[in-house]
């Protein structure tokens, strides 16, 4: 096993929060004991992790020592080469999880999510299958226990949507989706193909880190709120009330609609929760792109032009072209099973960071 990194400053930092835990006031302010026991665990399970690859590497070292031993008899060494074939099974995911757990966490990851989808080339197609991939991740959402809710609706005369956008909370939503952003192409036979022949079609995906108002000032100056008419297609009341709401951020020209609610002070909330967002994502795509030139994820950058994902439906193949993956179940994926794909992405994030730690990359 490659040399055990220390943990020293960790090992101390347990210790000082477990005294702090320890004091009968601790519960006194809720979001922070609950961020220090997080920190905590955490810490916990690098103790752990750190513990398990020192352990290996003794037992190693002592079951070499053995084989080079000659006064050792010949089932101590059997016994001793049956120890390193064990060690050596398990060391290098040992240490990978304990690299793991030394990357530093991403802040956002805790975060509850705003996620887009807005129909790209391919004309009727694309809309539908921008309806595809919100069902899709709803359902992917419900299967984790998550809340959704529809934030703003465009929808296409075809049906399926222009764009829609939609929150999720849960735990560890952006984690989980974070990679996600980009360019999803579809291959398929459109239903008003008469000829059978396959068209490729396309969607973007953004995911956002929902914001907090500490995390985006916007001064009341600078927007520009108007509202008129619900337009849409019938409904009770929607084309009956001025509820809609367009909020221009003047400093980015960013404009955000919301519609969906009778209530114009709902599309209100709405629409600034989505600006908040859209903010935060452009405030931390300007501070990654100071270190494109030496930081590259193997995911990819997240950019919503990058080409991601192909979903071919005549084979029942997905293929993500960042890691290079391909599975041939179509099918229960756009059910909402996506933990096969997000947990690979995951793999090969960590992969790349863990590499950019070794090379000394920030």
């Amino acid at each position: 096993m490659d040399s055990i990194p220390p943990i020293d400053q960790f090992l101390l930092r347990h210790g000082e929060l477990a005294k702090l835990m320890a004091d009968p006031n601790f519960y006194g302010d809720r979001k922070k004991s609950a961020e220090i026991a997080r920190e905590h665990r955490r810490l916990g399970e690098l103790i752990e992790a750190h513990r398990r690859c020192v352990n290996l590497e003794t037992a190693k070292m002592e079951a070499g020592a053995i084989l080079g031993d000659p006064s050792a008899d010949d089932d101590i060494k059997t016994l001793a080469r049956e120890d390193i074939d064990r060690v050596c099974s398990c060391e290098e995911e040992a240490r990978f999880h304990l690299l793991s757990l030394l990357v530093p966490e991403d802040l956002d990851d805790s975060r509850n999510t705003i996620m887009e989808i807005r129909a790209g080339t391919g004309g009727d197609e694309a809309a539908l299958f921008a309806g595809d991939l919100y069902r899709m991740y709803t359902r992917f959402a419900e299967l984790s226990g998550w809340a959704v809710e529809l934030l703003s609706a465009s929808g296409a005369e075809c049906g399926g949507f222009k764009e829609v956008i939609f929150s999720l909370t849960g735990e560890n939503v952006y984690r989980t989706l974070k990679y996600e952003s980009g360019v999803h192409r579809v291959q398929r036979v459109p239903v008003t193909e008469a000829n059978g022949r396959i068209h490729t079609s396309a969607a973007t995906v953004a995911v956002l880190p929902e914001a907090e108002e500490v995390d985006v000032q916007i001064a009341p100056e600078e927007l520009e709120i108007t509202v008129c008419r619900a337009s849409g297609p019938g409904g009770q009341g929607v084309n009956t009330t001025d509820s809609a709401v367009q909020i221009l951020h003047k400093p980015t020209a960013m404009i955000v609609i919301c519609a969906d609610e009778r209530s114009q002070q709902k599309n209100r909330v709405k629409a600034m929760k989505v600006l908040r967002a859209r903010l935060l994502e452009k405030k931390q795509r300007e501070e990654r792109e100071k270190y494109a030139s030496t930081r590259k994820s193997q995911v990819g950058s997240g950019d919503r032009s990058e080409r991601i994902r192909t979903y071919n439906f005549p084979q029942s193949r997905l293929t993500d072209h960042r890691i290079g993956l391909t599975l041939y179940s179509l099918p229960q994926i756009m059910e909402g099973q996506l933990t096969p794909v997000l947990e690979a992405l995951g793999h090969a994030a960590l992969e790349s960071r863990i590499a950019e730690i070794g090379r000394g990359t920030p």
